[in-house]
């Protein structure tokens, strides 16, 4: 084998691992434990470089809606460097209280929680709450499932909400979700989700740019050709 051969075959192997890692944290988080030990969360994998711009694209549009989400802009630099992006969604924490009557959401009732006005659907506003925190500490649970076997694995990780709210705002999760957090993962030598350097936004123009290239190149190719 020559030494290009070898370093391709490097390659081509490690994101089959990525595949891999993905579908078998998928499985980790959906057998997590559940409140009431009924489903309601989703896992949703995302391992097309094309799709995961997309979604740096959308973190990144959401930034300038708010000023506390400023750090939008460093969690999309570090989201383009990751091999896969899962999605793990809360169905029925937004119009489907779990009827425990706990408190945790303000209200006295679930009753009073569901004839709650929602917030509106409007740029600078991430999540449509209230939502029945009981429920939606679902995702905690299919989280720690998700981080616990990436540790044993060896995969790199990073957990965002800010994926998550925009992965929501382009409507790629189902259309009951009321919350959904993103679990970034990455086998590479060097994790891209810790010490981020202090010039990560040049360096981030720089990837999105080569992205949009690579993948205009193919049509380019097909007119000039």
């Amino acid at each position: 084998m020559s030494k290009e051969a070898s370093v391709k075959q490097f390659e081509d192997d490690r994101k089959e691992a990525v595949r891999i890692a993905a579908r078998l944290l998928l499985a980790s988080g959906t057998t997590s434990p559940r409140v009431g030990g009924v489903g309601e969360c989703t896992i949703h994998i995302i391992d097309d470089e094309c799709a995961i711009e997309d979604l740096c694209q959308a973190i990144e549009r959401m930034s300038g809606e708010n000023e506390r989400w400023d750090f939008f802009n460093r969690d999309a630099a570090m989201l383009r460097d990751a091999n896969a992006v899962l999605l793990v969604t809360s169905l029925r924490c937004a119009g489907d209280p779990g009827d425990f009557n706990c408190n945790l959401c303000g209200k006295l009732t679930c009753e009073y929680l569901r004839q709650e006005e929602k917030l509106p659907d409007e740029p600078g506003i991430a999540y449509r709450g209230p939502l029945c925190v009981f429920r939606a500490n679902n995702i905690g649970y299919a989280i720690d499932g998700i981080v616990s076997l990436a540790r044993s694995l060896g995969i790199d990780y990073g957990v965002y909400w800010s994926a998550g709210a925009a992965a929501m705002r382009m409507r790629i999760v189902p259309k009951s979700t009321g919350f959904a957090l993103a679990v970034a993962i990455s086998v590479t030598e060097k994790s891209p989700f810790r010490d981020i350097p202090k010039k990560y936004a040049e360096m981030n123009e720089s990837i999105m740019n080569d992205r949009i290239i690579q993948r205009l190149w193919p049509q380019f190719r097909s007119i000039y050709s």
